[in-house]
């Protein structure tokens, strides 16, 4: 079996915060929306049923962490959590923080809007106040 590489689209769309149990989590290269990316480190896997049932529990316990993490910091109207894997054949779980006046409210994110790519500041101080979220 093949070792467990990120894909490059998703190496690229994202920058990395942190290492849970099971998962890298990513923060999305979008400023329009507060949005983590989760990505379980299971060569191979492409959909939920990949996983073991311990790493399909342990999946929905780090979501929960990243939507404790992102509330305490955003306090967003409504959670978008999300595995399409359309584009991206990996398995890879969206978090995104909603807002009744985001770009693309009430519609899903995907296409609606230009994403707008972190400034070198933005991202520092995003991916700081994250990662402190995020630690154990």
């Amino acid at each position: 079996m093949n070792a467990w590489q990120l894909d490059p689209q998703l190496a690229n769309d994202s920058q990395p915060l942190h290492s849970a149990a099971l998962c890298d989590i990513r923060l999305m290269d979008d400023a329009n929306y507060p949005w983590l990316i989760l990505v379980p480190r299971v060569a191979g896997a492409s959909e939920l049923f990949d996983l073991s049932a311990s790493q399909r529990r342990t999946l929905i316990e780090e979501i929960a962490q990243v939507e404790t993490a992102l509330q305490g910091v955003f306090r967003p109207d409504k959670w978008n959590v999300a595995a399409l894997g359309n584009a991206v054949a990996q398995l890879h779980v969206h978090v995104i923080a909603r807002y009744h006046n985001d770009p693309a409210w009430p519609l899903p994110v995907w296409g609606r809007t230009q994403a707008r790519p972190y400034t070198p500041e933005q991202l520092s101080e995003r991916s700081r106040v994250l990662i402190a979220r995020l630690q154990p």
